[in-house]
């Protein structure tokens, strides 16, 4: 007789007093505590229905299977088959997992993105709202006062002030701005006339002992280079732009990053300290420039957008007076701005070489800017163009007074010397040495091979060194227009991308800094000991 619900003879046999039937012991209790009712009939069903059967000790009789090898080989082959059945189920579930997983990422990347998108939205709507509220009319009181409302940067347009196509009125450069330039240039000229080399100078012989103090990753990983170098000199706080499109304050003295200035949506291709205020200005590719208010906790608020570009910017430079600035760009003009209200004065066109009465949507000449760079007296602007042309310019007239050409390729950079008679400047075939006396070259530097762009030259705030940034860094003692511009030292490019883009010589030529396509910032000077030894 066998159970009825195993099918196999029971060890331990009971009889239903219902339905008759035989059943397993175990298996028939745990059945009644789960469903409580007979497994074969339905019918309702406890344990008290329940008679054990008394019958003699049963002895199991050996498996056919297991009495023989092929029988044993069989019952091999049955497990061996189960397992892979339950091998291939797993890899089954596995799979599903996986797909899973991948949906479950997909879908988190994507709510990422839409959050990203909605910020920028909202950011825009406050900016928008922003600016609306800077457009309404102004109370009578204020306009008699003469107050210029400010929208990103922007004069907000009063009466008569924009012209046919919604172009931007410029005020141009007031007499009252002249004098105030004027009276800087006067000064600045009396002053050098007594300037003398500071002894706490770097000498030449610390020069040649320079070795790499440190490197700083400070910019992202998945956008590295960095574009652009300023060191405010009294506070040794040295300001980043990079190609992530973000600005990075940093504290050469601890080695501490200060503040990450986000906002430019493309790269970051110019950044400068001002030096009598927490002022921060960048320039980017995205078209604009912004204007950085820094705290003392530290923190850096976005005071002004400048939109007055309609290409790349590419190069900013603070004036003498720490009030006003220039900004230079693809679009063939450059910008003279109020620091104080981040208004534009006047944009002058290249091929006019004449201040323009308002903004110009769309040069027809596709000669940019590259660089600029004031004189150290504030009179004079040097920009440098991308047809290897280097202008400079009368800031009082905004005229193009002098020309330099000789180079090939774009003008990458351009550096006046602190005794107002030198300008360097880089292009893809090297550095140019011009003597603003005579307006004429009287030496080059020819350091790399065709295939490598010189990127950065920078003369030391004492006039003493001049700092040149290509596959390499190489820095010379200043001479004469007669006598040897001697290399003193070379330091070479160890960030393995073969490309130092930008150098910058700290307070009195004690270190360097050096920015590279990779993220890293990095610091040469004097090793500990050597500096201690020399001061």
């Amino acid at each position: 007789m066998n159970c009825s619900i195993s099918g196999e003879v029971p060890e331990e046999p009971v009889v239903s007093k219902k339905s008759g039937l035989l059943y397993e012991k175990r298996l028939i209790e745990r059945h009644i505590a789960d469903y409580g009712k007979c497994p074969v009939t339905g019918d309702p069903l406890t344990m008290d229905d329940i008679v054990p059967v008394k019958t003699g000790k049963i002895v199991k009789p050996k498996s056919l299977t297991a009495a023989s090898i092929p029988g044993m080989l069989g019952m091999f082959q049955n497990e061996w088959d189960a397992l892979m059945l339950s091998n291939f189920a797993l890899e089954q579930q596995l799979h599903t997992a996986r797909q899973e997983l991948s949906h479950a990422l997909y879908q988190h990347d994507a709510a990422c993105r839409v959050i990203a998108r909605l910020k920028k939205e909202r950011d825009e709507g406050r900016s928008l709202l922003a600016q609306a509220e800077r457009q309404a009319p102004l109370p009578a009181s204020a306009a008699t006062a003469n107050v210029s409302a400010l929208s990103n940067g922007k004069r907000v347009a009063e009466d008569g002030d924009m012209g046919p196509g919604s172009k931007q009125m410029r005020l141009g450069v007031s007499e009252s701005i002249i004098a105030e330039l004027t009276k800087c240039n006067a000064a600045l000229s009396q002053q050098r006339k007594k300037h003398q080399i500071p002894p706490t100078l770097a000498p030449v012989d610390a020069l040649e002992r320079y070795t790499q103090l440190s490197s700083h990753p400070l910019h992202k990983t998945n956008k590295p280079g960095i574009s652009s170098i300023d060191i405010n000199l009294s506070k040794d706080i040295v300001a980043t732009g990079g190609i992530d499109s973000s600005a990075v304050l940093f504290d050469q003295t601890s080695g501490v990053i200060l503040s990450t200035l986000s906002g430019h949506s493309k790269k970051v291709t110019s950044v400068k300290l001002v030096a009598s205020s927490n002022v921060i200005l960048s320039g980017s590719a995205d078209k604009t420039v912004r204007i950085w208010q820094g705290s003392e906790d530290g923190n850096c608020d976005c005071r002004h957008i400048l939109k007055d570009h309609t290409a790349e910017v590419q190069a900013i430079t603070v004036h003498a007076t720490n009030n006003y600035f220039v900004t230079a760009s693809l679009d063939s003009t450059w910008c003279f701005y109020d620091l104080s209200s981040g208004l534009c004065l006047t944009q002058v066109l290249i091929i006019l070489s004449i201040p323009l009465i308002c903004k110009v949507e769309d040069p027809s000449n596709s000669m940019g800017y590259t660089s600029a760079a004031f004189h150290p007296d504030g009179l004079i602007l040097g920009t440098g163009t991308t047809e290897a042309t280097v202008r400079i310019w009368d800031v009082k007239s905004q005229g193009n007074v002098a020309n330099f050409d000789g180079h090939t390729g774009s003008i990458t950079a351009i550096s006046f010397s602190e005794n107002g008679y030198f300008l360097a400047t880089a292009a893809h075939d090297g550095v140019k040495l011009w003597d603003l006396r005579k307006l004429k070259n009287f030496r080059s530097f020819e350091l790399y091979d065709q295939d490598t762009l010189t990127n950065s030259v920078d003369f030391d705030h004492s006039g003493s060194y001049l700092a040149i940034a290509g596959s390499d860094v190489r820095v010379y003692q200043v001479g004469s227009v007669k006598a040897e511009w001697n290399c003193i030292k070379t330091l070479p490019d160890l960030s393995g991308t073969g490309r130092a883009t930008c150098v910058k010589f700290g307070s009195d030529a004690k270190y360097l800094a050096v920015g590279s396509m990779d993220r890293n910032l990095r610091i040469f000077g004097l090793p500990e000991g050597d500096a201690s030894m020399e001061s």
